[in-house]
């Protein structure tokens, strides 16, 4: 079934102003993953030329959210549980440690950078706003990697960051009946980092994705509920 696109503000016929609007689709699961995004639909609903689309199409497939099948078209990446769950079981590993050697940045000058993510999260939350909070919930994990100055734990990051990006687009509807959970468990995470505890801070983030450590191999079609 094809979805109505609309642009997300003023109509900005550019490829930059193509690309965001198709990448908003994306994220807040109006497009979801495996769906085809057919030129000749878009290009009728955004009322622009075949040009610029093709344009943010290749940016879209350059940024990992959607992959290029010849002969079939464009199609949002599909992300597994079980990616997901590999991907967590590495988190559970390595971010504890990325928080710790962030912990003196966090606790001085980029305090509050950390503080203005939860912010940022919990406003994003409050408006139902899911592109956003997905934007908020990564740049706060990623906060760690980045200040970690660890130049592998900061590519282990790059590598799975896209990925994370898809499955919280269809993850953070569960938040939806209570969109101040999410808030608290990362209000949680900010608070353990900041005391520099790394055994509360990785207990803290194993609660968030249990069910994705526990996913097994026939789980693909499954997702899994409470991600960090």
């Amino acid at each position: 079934m094809d979805h109505k696109f609309e642009w997300q503000e003023q109509r900005m016929t550019t490829p930059d102003g193509v690309y965001r609007t198709l990448r908003a689709a994306i994220l807040d699961g109006t497009v979801p993953p495996g769906g085809q995004l057919r030129e000749a639909h878009i290009a009728t609903d955004l009322g622009i030329s075949r040009s610029p689309l093709r344009e943010a199409l290749t940016k879209l497939e350059e940024e990992g959210l959607v992959v290029k099948i010849p002969y079939r078209g464009a199609f949002v990446v599909e992300v597994s549980a079980r990616e997901v769950a590999e991907i967590d079981s590495v988190r559970l590993r390595v971010e504890p440690y990325a928080a710790e050697l962030s912990a003196e940045a966090l606790r001085g000058p980029e305090r509050p950078q950390l503080l203005q993510t939860v912010e940022d999260l919990r406003r994003a939350m409050e408006k139902d706003d899911i592109p956003a909070s997905i934007d908020a919930h990564l740049r706060f994990h990623r906060l760690f990697y980045d200040l970690s100055g660890h130049g592998i734990l900061q590519s282990l990051w790059n590598g799975w960051e896209t990925k994370l990006r898809l499955y919280l687009s269809v993850d953070h509807r569960t938040y939806s009946d209570n969109p101040h959970q999410l808030v608290v468990e990362h209000e949680r995470l900010a608070t353990v980092a900041l005391e520099g505890d790394t055994d509360a801070f990785r207990q803290e983030l194993a609660a968030h994705f249990p069910m994705g450590l526990r996913a097994q191999p026939g789980d693909q079609g499954e997702h899994a509920h409470r991600h960090a």
